[in-house]
């Protein structure tokens, strides 16, 4: 990055600012024209002075104007150099903001690249609290600072100038009084605003420390519930924000002080032009048009004044600002740029055995971590590593930390020679704490495949000239070229030879890393859109249609109550029987249902509108009286779960204010409360004696009139039943079953589950199931995954790029023993033929590998094979019988 404020906003907009610097230049001559035209108005256009009519306005006798069209004719040339001058403003400013707007996206940009190269120990000193605010909101002002840096100056000080010379030729007298107390100003107010902007510098800082308090809060919550921190957590934050309430409170009293001095020196301006102006006038050396024009043209003075006066002050502020970005933006072992950017000319192998000579790594207090390494692995090798100081050894090994001292070299290649467009590609590298990205599953996976665009992606003329347009403002900002819409996996890495076969090298990652039988889960809890995939949806329709014929065995043939259109289901909640779909969505939730005027009128029209009230009243009354003693973690809770222990003091509060017989008497939003509760009635899993055999017809009754009487913009909130098309809105597993498991029967989710899973099989179906569940949104940190899935998931991410040296530091500790151990066996296996590298908490789980290391203290003390090292005294045999 350019060390030099100035430097950097002439390198990459030079022809921006000169631009907007003759826009500024050219806005004088109307500017001065704009001031002298008050005095013309009042002299001539009004008193008439010094000249007589009719005027002949241009001199060759074609306009002759009286004295009052002269007049007005003088108005609109004001107006008219009003609009000049305002234009000019306008195209200025609008200048600005895009010069100002594009720069800020160029710096925002390199910061962010710089982030990318950052050696890893740095973010062990520097925390996201600190680093997140000065790309995002400290750097906004320097973008503000880039569009005016040079224009403003030039404008302002120009504007200043036009001014002073309009007053100097009308009296220099007044002029000189007018602009008298302006270095007294121009010492104290940027020495006021320096302080000032010093304790803002302050707040910010004291906020990057509130920042860090919450993040680490946050990250921490369990540890404060568990030994009862809280207290202690909010004296501290409370000290903090103490902090920026005083710091406040200095500013408002310095801020509001430059205020007070600002305005006091501008309205002595008035004072001198009405008191010396107001004397010459009285004696008839200087006419009144020339005192209005003259305090018109004071007061266009204040502004281009205290503009250049907050610029100056500014432009330091802004300088230390971009200072300290940069230099905290550049912390040493920074990679260059090229490391990332630039392509080998010819693919670099690393299938070659791997050399450590002297390594010695060293944290940042100098003191060792491992220490005069000489090592040999041959290749192709299957290493396992024992001890502390592992996981700096594969990070060195992966080039995520640099050597102190001493050379690792591997393929006959100097891995701190190897740029990341090497390493990242043929190495890969597996932590015990893996990142999860805020994406799906599939995307997640294919990370590791996706270096550089590979296809363009088609699009239509329109599209295309909005890409292009971006491109050019892209191009323009200095932001990376790259089409972030194209597709950008190399197939070929994965063993595939394009889209249509990576779904089996996918599978093939996932089922070595234990995680096929997840995405398969989320798959099933997925779904997809029929009109899309048409054939996907037939083959789940089929699927159905064989579940359905398993299920007329006589010992399954109650496990499950279908969907029928015309009976009730007792394993669904009311609100299924009503509507007879599933909401596509949140009109028809059931929690809106109590207060949707549709629903409120279908069930006013077969009769059940009071009854419904009448319902949710006797449900409250029983599960207050079922629940009141009851602890929240209570299995009641869950059964009848449309209740919470929280909703629980809500409804005792409802019941003692209300009477069964003055329901009718209930405000709008008893009623709503009331009311939502039969909508979630389950009959046969509830059983509290609701809705009886006629209520029930009365349902689905309702059930017709709902569906025929829909809204017409409403026609897609609903997704309805139809037992020979896909429900939309409906998971894969709900599609299959088309109805609902029958509740009180023994194991029946296991029969049910193992019935559906050989109707998959049977009709391989469980590939394309699979697929669905790639497209599972992980969240925040992969926060909807557990710590298990999240580890084979980063296992699989690895194995996809089919890496020539896999390096895995303890990757498996957050595995049950049982995945752990199926992980074992299916990584030995695929890397039979490469490299791999691993970390192992326990003695016992090296037998498999080829070669094992020991390092203890930082210093490898003992490799050898397996069977070699167990029976040899040593450290290695120590652990064993340890294990």
């Amino acid at each position: 990055m350019e060390k030099n404020l100035y430097r950097f906003i002439l390198k990459h907009s030079l022809r921006q600012q000169v631009i907007i610097v003759l826009l500024s230049v050219l806005s004088f001559g109307p500017y001065y024209y704009y001031l002298s035209m008050p005095k013309a108005i009042v002299n001539q256009g009004i008193q008439g002075r010094d000249i007589s009519f009719p005027v002949d306005l241009f001199g060759l006798g074609w306009v002759q104007l009286d004295h009052a069209s002269y007049l007005l004719a003088l108005c609109f040339g004001f107006l008219a150099l009003v609009l000049v001058q305002q234009a000019f403003k306008y195209a200025i400013n609008f200048f600005q903001g895009i010069t100002g707007e594009r720069m800020l996206r160029r710096l925002r940009y390199e910061l962010y690249a710089q982030i990318l190269r950052f050696p890893l120990p740095t973010f062990r000193r520097t925390s996201q609290g600190e680093i997140i605010p000065m790309v995002i909101a400290e750097v906004e002002p320097i973008g503000g600072f880039i569009g005016e840096s040079f224009a403003l100056p030039i404008f302002q000080g120009g504007m200043l100038l036009v001014i002073f010379t309009f007053l100097v030729i009308q009296n220099p007298i007044m002029a000189l009084a007018a602009v008298s107390l302006y270095p007294i100003q121009f010492y104290f107010v940027p020495r006021m605003q320096a302080k000032v902007r010093a304790l803002g510098r302050e707040r910010i800082k004291n906020q990057r420390r509130l920042s860090d308090r919450i993040s680490e809060t946050i990250g921490g919550i369990t540890e404060v519930h568990t030994h009862d921190g809280a207290n202690r957590m909010l004296a501290e934050f409370s000290r903090r924000l103490g902090v920026s309430y005083w710091i406040r409170v200095e500013i408002f009293q310095r801020k509001f002080m430059i205020k007070f001095l600002n305005n006091f020196i501008q309205q002595l301006g008035p004072f001198f032009f009405y008191s010396i102006g107001g004397y010459l006038a009285i004696k008839g050396t200087l006419d009144v048009g020339t005192v209005v024009a003259a305090v018109s043209a004071h007061k266009e003075m204040a502004a281009p004044w205290r503009e250049l006066l907050n610029h100056y002050q500014t432009r330091e502020d802004v300088k230390q600002k971009y200072d300290q970005v940069v230099s905290q933006f550049e912390p040493p072992g920074l990679l260059p740029p090229e490391d990332q950017l630039v392509e080998p000319e010819t693919p670099v192998p690393l299938t070659g055995e791997i050399k450590l000579a002297g390594v010695t790594l060293q944290d940042d207090q100098g003191e060792p971590i491992l220490e005069n390494l000489n090592l040999t692995i041959p290749w192709p090798a299957r290493v396992a590593v024992i001890g502390l100081g592992g996981d700096d050894f594969l990070q060195l090994l992966a080039r995520l930390q640099m050597p102190t001292r001493g050379k690792i070299i591997i393929n006959g290649r100097s891995i701190t020679e190897l740029p990341e467009t090497v390493t990242g590609r043929r190495l890969a590298y597996v932590g015990p704490s893996a990142h999860i990205f805020n994406a799906s599953i599939g995307e997640n996976l294919l990370f590791g495949l996706r270096h550089r665009p590979v296809t363009a992606p088609e699009r239509s003329p329109e599209a295309q000239r909005r890409f292009d347009r971006e491109m050019a403002e892209v191009v323009a900002s200095g932001n990376s070229v790259h089409d972030p819409d194209a597709d950008w996996t190399d197939y070929a890495a994965a063993g595939a030879s394009g889209p249509h076969d990576m779904r089996q090298a996918a599978i093939r990652a996932l089922a070595a890393a234990a995680f096929d039988e997840d995405v398969y889960q989320f798959g099933m809890r997925g779904t997809i859109n029929p009109e899309q995939e048409p054939d996907l949806a037939a083959r789940i329709l089929k699927a159905r249609d064989a579940f359905r014929t398993r299920l007329a065995d006589g010992a399954l043939a109650d496990l499950v109550e279908s969907w029928d259109p015309d009976r009730y289901n007792n394993n669904a909640t009311v609100a299924e029987n009503l509507m007879f779909g599933t909401p596509r969505n949140g009109i028809y939730h059931e929690d809106n249902l109590a207060r949707d005027p549709h629903m409120l009128s279908v069930l006013e029209a077969v009769g059940l509108k009071q009854r419904f009230l009448s319902i949710g009243y006797e449900v409250a009354s029983t599960m207050v009286e079922l629940f009141a003693d009851l602890p929240p973690d209570h299995e009641f809770f869950q059964q009848f779960s449309f209740i919470s222990s929280d909703d629980l003091p809500d409804y005792q509060e409802l019941l003692m204010r209300v009477k069964p017989d003055a329901l009718d008497q209930l405000s709008e939003q008893d009623r709503i409360r009331l009311m939502s509760l039969p909508f979630k009635l389950i009959l046969a899993r509830h059983r509290l004696g609701h809705f009886d055999e006629s209520e029930r017809e009365a349902i689905l009754k309702a059930r017709k009139i709902f569906a025929d009487t829909l809204p017409e913009d409403r026609k897609d909130a609903v997704a309805f039943f139809d037992p020979a098309h896909f429900t939309i809105s409906s998971s894969i597993v709900d599609n299959i079953l088309f109805g609902r498991i029958s509740y009180g029967q023994a194991q029946a989710q296991e029969k049910v589950g193992r019935v559906m899973a050989d109707v998959i099989e049977q009709l391989e179906l469980r590939e394309p199931i699979i697929a669905i569940g790639l497209q599972f949104e992980v969240g925040i940190g992969g926060a909807r995954l557990n710590a298990s899935q999240r580890q084979k998931l980063a296992i699989a991410r690895a194995l996809m790029k089919r890496p020539d040296w896999l390096l895995l530091s303890e990757s498996t500790a957050a595995l049950d023993p049982r995945s752990h151990a199926a992980v074992l066996r299916a990584v030995l296996e695929m890397q039979r033929d490469r490299g791999l590298i691993w970390l192992l908490q326990r003695a016992s789980d090296c037998e498999g590998f080829d070669m094992v290391l020991v390092i203890e203290n930082g210093t490898v003390v003992q490799t050898g094979r397996y069977a070699d090292l167990s029976e040899r005294h040593g450290r290695f045999k120590q652990m064993l019988m340890h294990a």
